[in-house]
């Protein structure tokens, strides 16, 4: 006897009128199908006259090998195709990406393989999976094209495709129409047909009625419940048909879209939108839609140089408990900390954003002398509003041990708070003092762990661990600044601009060779280490320097003498400082290299008009 398979994809339909001799069917209103083929036998994969669809935000694809599962991730976003970098990718991950492409899951994970040329950016880097999800994006991640990878860290993966001795009758592969899909139900939402339930936005106006009573803008769409459904907020269950929400008056304009949205999964966000729809997309449960707005975020970051919006974007990421979003805020605060403790907002910031700033590694400073007198300010400023307990517990989160011995010397006498605090101080210094006349392996494991925060170095831009490289020749004149410079602020022919960035006071090159000590302690103060640094424009001149360069431009940094000391690592690192101003990007330096997110392989995380960099290279030595 003949049996009928059912190939299916989900599929809404509005109004299913005609029948098959497969299946029996009357008038349907908003029902959910499956849209299904009929054979006798077999279940086929069909592709419509050979075309291939058109990629799709989020999709992904294996790339570069003969075999259908096996080859290099890509995934599609913003009308690209970019890569995935190996970094934290594990098979969790793998799992996502092999089920995304129908696959049984994941057999293994390629690294290092050639799989010819890449494609344009690395778009995806350090990416969290729970190993559950059903799409690779929605994944936890930084942010699209933020990395510091190249293509020779692409990730690939081998996918499992099952028994190859499974009865042709039993094989069944999908057939995938969901390409319209987006599209057919936005327009069943915008024509209204046949919609059921009814949401009544209202508005306060901020003006009084003739009885006194508040005045309301109202506005209502109609939507149908079954979609709604999806959604647990608007409770679009049996009997309920209606449904009112309470929005600002700004936001109210955007509510059509958002709801637009629950049917597509599609959307257009402007900088005008996006605090609105993100605020909706948090009340209502969207999570997805709520990260990947605030992604969009960091794109207007770097606009206010009073830091009013980013502290303001931070308060409002916390409360709707945006990680990503919060985390993008409070990046671009401690890449440009210097900036932000001169400006308007900095006396406002909070508790709980300050001992966020200083819990991270990734802040930049001229030196921990200098985080330490900014908090101090903070704290005086702050006056009796902060109790002792909380300004004690921001004092224990400086780094004392990272301080220059020689500005140890001086706290005693200069702190406004150390005779409030003499023992956080003392503890602190005495550890401080110890750090810099004991090699690190005698220092007790108990009271010294390696992995303690105190003994990890930020990122410090004063003499001797920074130089400034440009691709142009400027001078300092040329630049524009929110304020002047001051000429007192001098470090070895370099000046501090007011708003926080060095540049030079004479045409730079893209070489200079620099010394550092091999650590910021005492005891290697003469023992020195000397570097050549470079940045390199093309093919010949990575040649020249006898390296292989993927995409241009790229830093090099390079150590000049050995110098033998097994329990030192330099984690270096290359700033780029957008037309002398703020940090719009750091990148690791790997193997001597660090790429320059100035090319298609990545993404500025903070943009640059105009893409006019200062390159800062920055040298970090630590214990290990």
């Amino acid at each position: 006897m003949e049996h009928v398979s059912f190939v299916a994809s989900y599929f809404f339909v509005f109004v299913l009128e005609s029948c098959t001799s497969c299946w029996k069917c009357s008038r349907l209103e908003i029902v959910f199908v499956f849209s299904y083929f009929c054979t006798s036998g077999r279940a086929y994969k069909f592709d419509i006259l050979n075309r291939n669809h058109e990629p799709r935000e989020g999709d992904v694809r294996l790339f570069g090998s003969k075999n259908v599962s096996e080859g290099r991730v890509e995934i599609y976003h913003d009308g690209k195709w970019g890569t995935v970098c190996d970094d934290n990718w594990d098979m969790a991950d793998a799992q996502v990406l092999c089920r995304q492409l129908n696959f049984l899951g994941a057999k293994s994970i390629v690294t290092g393989k050639d799989y010819g040329q890449a494609p344009g950016p690395i778009w995806l880097d350090d990416i969290n999976c729970k190993g559950t999800e059903t799409h690779l994006f929605t994944c936890e991640f930084k942010g699209w094209g933020e990395t510091d990878c190249t293509h020779k860290e692409d990730v690939g993966v081998v996918c499992e495709t099952g028994s190859i001795n499974v009865d042709i009758n039993d094989s069944t592969q999908s057939l995938d129409h969901s390409i319209g899909l987006s599209d057919f139900l936005g327009q069943i939402f915008d024509d209204g047909n046949g919609c059921d339930f009814l949401i009544v936005v209202q508005s306060p106006t901020g003006n009084k009625q003739e009885d006194g009573t508040p005045e309301i803008s109202e506005k209502t769409i109609c939507a149908h419940k079954m979609i709604l459904s999806q959604i647990p907020f608007f409770n679009a269950s049996v009997g309920i048909t209606n449904i009112t929400v309470n929005l600002s008056l700004p936001c109210q304009p955007h509510f059509t879209s958002f709801i637009r949205y629950i049917y597509t999964r599609k959307i257009d966000v402007t900088l005008s939108s996006a605090l609105c729809l993100h605020q909706m997309a948090s009340d209502f449960g969207l999570k997805q839609l709520m990260e990947d707005i605030g992604r969009l975020f960091s794109k207007i970051l770097p606009e206010d140089s009073t830091f009013h919006n980013q502290v303001s974007f931070y308060k409002y990421a916390v409360e709707t408990k945006d990680l990503v979003l919060e985390e993008n805020c409070v990046q671009y605060m401690a890449w440009n900390y210097q900036n932000l403790t001169r400006s308007p907002a900095w006396s406002g910031l909070s508790v709980g954003l300050l001992r966020a700033l200083l819990t991270r590694s990734d802040l930049v400073a001229p030196d921990e002398y200098f985080v330490l007198q900014s908090v101090e300010r903070w704290i005086s400023e702050k006056g009796d509003s902060i109790d002792l307990e909380t300004q004690a517990d921001l004092l224990g989160r400086i780094r004392f041990p990272m301080i220059p011995a020689e500005k140890l010397y001086v706290i005693e006498s200069s702190s406004p708070l150390y005779s409030t605090h003499k023992t956080v101080y003392r503890d602190n210094m005495l550890k401080a003092f110890q750090f810099n006349v004991l090699l690190f392996s005698y220092l007790t494991k108990q009271k010294f762990g390696k992995e303690n925060n105190d003994y990890q170095p930020r990122i410090y831009t004063a003499e001797p661990w920074s130089i400034v490289l440009e691709l142009s020749i400027r001078t300092s004149s040329s630049q524009t600044h929110s304020r002047p410079i001051d000429k007192r602020q001098r470090y070895n022919n370099r000046y501090i601009h007011g708003y926080g960035y060095e540049t030079s006071s004479y045409s730079q090159t893209r070489s200079k060779s620099f010394s550092t000590p091999v650590h910021n302690s005492l005891i290697f103060k003469d023992t020195v280490k000397r570097w050549q640094a470079n940045i390199l424009m093309n093919r010949q001149e990575c040649s020249n320097h006898g390296v292989r360069c993927e995409s241009f431009p790229v830093a090099k940094l390079t150590p000049q003498n050995y110098i033998s000391q097994s329990e030192i690592l330099f984690r270096n690192r290359i700033l780029l400082v957008c037309q002398g101003q703020y940090v719009c990007q750091i990148q690791d330096f790997k193997s001597n290299m660090a790429s320059v997110s100035a090319n298609a392989t990545q993404v500025l995380p903070y943009p640059c008009a105009g893409d006019q960099f200062t390159y800062q290279i920055v040298v970090t030595p630590e214990y290990v």
